[in-house]
């Protein structure tokens, strides 16, 4: 009995921080905001709705790429021709798509909170992980464009899982791949479905990066900032 209490114990020692990517530590979304304006604005497309058209076509897709329903250049495909309104083949999507995509990578910036805090964590002694839902060879080029790699010991994207978050196995599997217990892992994000409840589910501590204050009610544990993270 002894011996088992001894496991327990050493199993909840923390050993690393999984953090969210997209809207955690690189602000996607203001990227994403500004690509659209410059590229409707090419198409002829502007006004003060362009933003959150582009918002409302993007997300479905999505959120069905992400339940493996279509490919990834699928849903970009479908995203273009519906903002665009264009009934075009295969490569002609794949062209028209490359214009937001250009200026979509040019905008991708890490959160200024974002290396200082990996920094911190990595002299607390512990690992570094990000968990993106995702394509992995996009994501893996967000973090090397934005200098957030080489801060990062490792990276999982969801396109290497068969699930995606908040399914409890993909922060399971993750924790599989890092070599530790779902015990010794805080998971940190912006998405309370994603990166709270879904870890919660699965065994994980969560901290809620709450930036906008979006979420006031939450009762689960949030900050306004990864300065303002602590394990």
């Amino acid at each position: 009995m002894h011996r088992s209490g001894l496991d327990n114990r050493v199993s909840a020692v923390l050993r690393a921080i999984i953090f969210d990517l997209d809207d955690t530590l690189v602000d996607q979304e203001g990227a994403a905001r500004a690509a659209v304006v410059g590229w409707a604005a090419e198409h002829g497309i502007s006004g003060p709705e362009v933003v959150a058209r582009w918002e409302a076509v993007s997300g479905p897709y999505y959120q069905r790429y992400q339940r493996r329903e279509i490919s990834f250049q699928e849903q970009r495909r479908a995203r273009a021709r519906e903002f665009l309104g264009v009934d075009v083949g295969d490569a002609e999507a794949d062209e028209l798509f490359a214009g937001y995509l250009t200026r979509y990578e040019a905008q991708w910036v890490a959160f200024a909170d974002a290396v200082p805090t990996l920094r911190r964590v990595r002299e607390a002694g512990l690992r570094t992980i990000v968990l993106t839902n995702g394509e992995d060879a996009h994501q893996r080029l967000k973090l090397d464009l934005t200098g957030l790699a080489e801060h990062v010991d490792l990276h999982v994207s969801t396109s290497t899982l068969p699930v995606s978050k908040p399914d409890p196995q993909a922060y399971l599997l993750t924790c599989e791949r890092a070599g530790i217990a779902p015990t010794q892992a805080l998971m940190v994000g912006n998405s309370l479905a994603h990166d709270v409840l879904g870890p919660i589910e699965a065994g994980l501590d969560a901290v809620l990066l709450d930036r906008h204050d979006a979420h006031p009610a939450a009762a689960v544990r949030r900050i306004a900032t990864l300065a303002d993270l602590a394990w």
